[in-house]
């Protein structure tokens, strides 16, 4: 099985349940790196893309957040998705790349338009902080 199609297949299962941080660190590479669209510099190690995908999945993954189409080649994975976010259209593209036992070690998000990216930014910004002090 070509690791995308296994590791997409692990990514839906842990938004399906919910994206706990849990399960998570599970199918995330020790030495992962996560591409955010509102910070400018890779954020590297599990630790760190798990309280971003947390944090993503409490602000994008509300009942509105669809998968609109996926494609997938080799160990890559590209998934378009879109949501609303207090009244704010997001659309995005999820760039997931996967070794060769399924699991992710690149994880990229790009959002549109400028409102929705600035959403986004706000709304993670928070989540993050709150993630930070519980």
């Amino acid at each position: 099985m070509r690791s995308a199609v296994k590791g997409l297949a692990n990514w839906h299962s842990v938004i399906a349940k919910g994206s706990s941080p849990e399960d998570l660190a599970a199918i995330i590479h020790e030495d992962a790196v996560f591409h955010s669209p509102v910070v400018h510099t890779p954020q590297k190690g599990r630790t760190i893309v798990v309280a971003y995908l947390a944090a993503a999945g409490q602000t994008l993954g509300n009942e509105s957040f669809r998968y609109l189409r996926e494609v997938t080649d080799g160990d890559t994975a590209v998934l378009e998705f879109a949501c609303e976010m207090e009244g704010i259209e997001v659309n995005g593209i999820d760039i997931i790349t996967f070794d060769h036992e399924g699991m992710i070690v690149d994880f990229k998000v790009m959002v549109r338009p400028l409102k929705a990216v600035n959403k986004v930014w706000e709304m993670m910004g928070r989540q993050l902080e709150k993630a930070k002090a519980g």
